[in-house]
């Protein structure tokens, strides 16, 4: 059985209690506990086994999402060329890392992760420490404060931005509600890139169970986590100006898949919709 963290691990020195809030919920530790991870709170089981109890597809939503990951890493590296990757809302490593994939192809590839939770830097920087051909680094940021990205020394130490960026948001923007901290972000943050650059996004959508995803929303929103579905049409208004990559913004698991697709893998994939789609030179 799999140990969870507690009080005792966070007082140990690894973590901070002073940084890190084990009585809220957070995305990236209800996501480590579907994926079979240990690092994550009670409160973090709590709200994933209510979720679980009404919307039982949950775990296998959250496993073809990080497939996605590996799709899309995949593609940019290999068709775009892309050989630099900042991965926002990156959550806890688990398996195929972003950067893993990348240097599967490119091994000089470098990629900056970012996210909000103070426990995925020790993770981070637990990973960062081990032998790697491409520089990898962290920024402990928010994804509604694009400056804290783009101004943090640790971008553009990592980053050239003269060169184009492979920008993945991966089941993030569905934690942001207003406009001006979703799609004024993202448009700000792609503003700042060169052309040929790219945006990988999965998004939450009610559009194929609106009852269900209702009561994931509530029950999150109710435990202080804020989670929004949006339409397929919302979600491609966040490619604005960008040129979509067939398929175009489709459930996830029908966005160039490598293999057969298991019946409980495609209805997961209707609960999400995902797409990607580059800055046009």
């Amino acid at each position: 059985m799999a140990h969870h963290l507690d009080a005792e691990r966070v007082n140990s020195g690894r973590l901070s209690t002073a940084e890190i809030d084990a009585t809220t919920p957070h995305s990236s530790r209800v996501y480590d506990y579907w994926l079979g991870g240990k690092d994550n709170f009670a409160a973090d089981r709590k709200l994933a086994d209510r979720i679980a109890g009404f919307l039982p597809i949950m775990p296998a939503k959250v496993r073809v999402n990080r497939a996605f990951l590996g799709r899309a890493v995949h593609y940019l590296a290999e068709v775009e060329g892309i050989r630099q990757f900042l991965d926002i809302g990156a959550g806890l490593p688990t398996a195929r890392n972003t950067h893993e994939v990348a240097q599967e192809i490119a091994p000089d590839a470098r990629v900056l992760y970012v996210d909000n939770d103070p426990m995925v830097v020790t993770h981070a920087r637990a990973l960062m420490d081990g032998p790697g051909p491409g520089p990898t680094g962290f920024v402990l940021a928010d994804l509604r404060d694009p400056n804290s990205i783009l101004r943090h020394r640790s971008f553009t130490a990592t980053l050239d931005i003269t060169e184009p960026v492979g920008v993945l948001m991966l089941a993030v923007l569905m934690h942001v509600d207003s406009w001006e901290h979703s799609y004024g972000a993202v448009s700000k943050l792609i503003r700042q890139l060169p052309p040929g650059s790219c945006l990988a996004v999965t998004h939450l959508t009610a559009d194929f169970d609106p009852a269900g995803v209702a009561r994931l929303v509530a029950a999150s929103q109710q435990q202080g986590t804020t989670v929004m579905a949006r339409t397929r049409r919302e979600v491609e208004e966040f490619f604005a100006g960008l040129e979509l990559i067939p398929p175009g913004v489709v459930p996830v698991t029908s966005w160039r898949p490598d293999g057969k697709v298991s019946a409980e893998d495609k209805l997961a994939g209707t609960y999400s919709f995902a797409g990607v789609g580059c800055k046009p030179n």
